[in-house]
C-alpha cells in the first residue's frame, strides 16, 4: 500500500537508501510529488528490452524516429524536475514538436509504453501523459496478463482495445505501422507485434 512519509529525516533516509541501490533512477515527481515506484524485475525488463529492440530496428536505422527506454518526460523547463514521468519505452517521430534537452524531453511521444509492477501507477499517468501530447499508449498489464491501447482524441486518452488470453484481439496502431496481440508463451504471455507493411514479427 502507498506510504505517506511527513517526517523529513526519513524521507531522507529513505531517499539515501534508494540512491544507493541504484533504485533512484526510475524515481518520478508528480507536481513536486517524489514518487517511487516499484524497481522492474528481470521480466520487466526483457520485455522492455524486445519492446525497445523490435521498435528501433524499424525506426533507428532510417533515422525516421526516435526510441528510447526510461526517458523523462515533462511539461516544463527548466525546471523539470518538479514534474516529470518515467515511461518504459517511447517513440518520438520526425514532425514532434516535443524538444530533447538530454536530461529529458520537454512533450509527449507519438507513442509511449507503461509496463506494469505492483502497485504500479501507470493509469494515473495517462492524464499527464495527454496533457503533453502523447498520441498513443500502450499499457502492459502482467496481473493478470492484458494488453490496453489508448488515443489522444480531443485532449483525452481514451481506451480504443484490449487484448488478453481470453480474447486476444489485434490491437492496430495509427501512429505506428505495427500492431500488438497477447498470446501464450512457454513460460508466460507473449507479446506479438508485427510490422503491418513488410509482416515481420517479434515476440516480446
Amino acid at each position: 500500500m502507498p506510504i505517506l512519509l511527513t517526517d523529513p529525516e526519513l524521507a531522507e533516509e529513505l531517499r539515501a537508501e534508494r540512491a544507493s541501490s541504484d533504485g533512484d533512477k526510475w524515481n518520478e515527481v508528480w507536481d513536486g510529488v517524489l514518487v517511487m515506484p516499484t524497481m522492474p524485475n528481470d521480466e520487466h525488463q526483457a520485455i522492455q528490452n524486445r519492446l525497445q529492440c523490435a521498435l528501433t530496428s524499424l525506426f533507428e536505422t532510417d533515422d525516421a524516429g526516435k526510441v528510447r527506454g526510461g526517458v523523462n518526460v515533462t511539461d516544463r523547463h527548466p525546471d523539470w524536475r518538479e514534474n516529470f514521468r518515467g515511461p518504459d519505452v517511447v517513440v518520438y517521430l520526425p514532425d514532434n514538436p516535443a524538444i530533447n534537452h538530454g536530461t529529458h524531453w520537454l512533450g509527449g511521444p507519438d507513442f509511449l509504453v507503461e509496463i506494469i509492477s505492483p502497485g504500479d501507477l501507470a493509469w494515473d499517468k495517462l492524464g499527464f501523459y495527454a496533457e503533453v501530447g502523447s498520441r498513443e499508449v500502450l499499457i502492459v498489464d502482467r496481473d493478470p496478463w492484458r494488453l490496453e491501447l489508448y488515443r489522444l482524441e480531443d485532449g483525452l486518452l481514451e481506451p480504443v482495445g484490449t487484448s488478453d488470453l481470453a480474447k486476444p484481439d489485434i490491437l492496430t496502431s495509427e501512429v505506428l505501422p505495427f500492431t500488438f496481440q497477447l498470446q501464450p508463451g512457454s513460460n508466460r504471455p507473449q507479446i506479438r507485434l508485427t510490422n503491418a507493411a513488410t509482416g515481420q514479427v517479434w515476440l516480446a
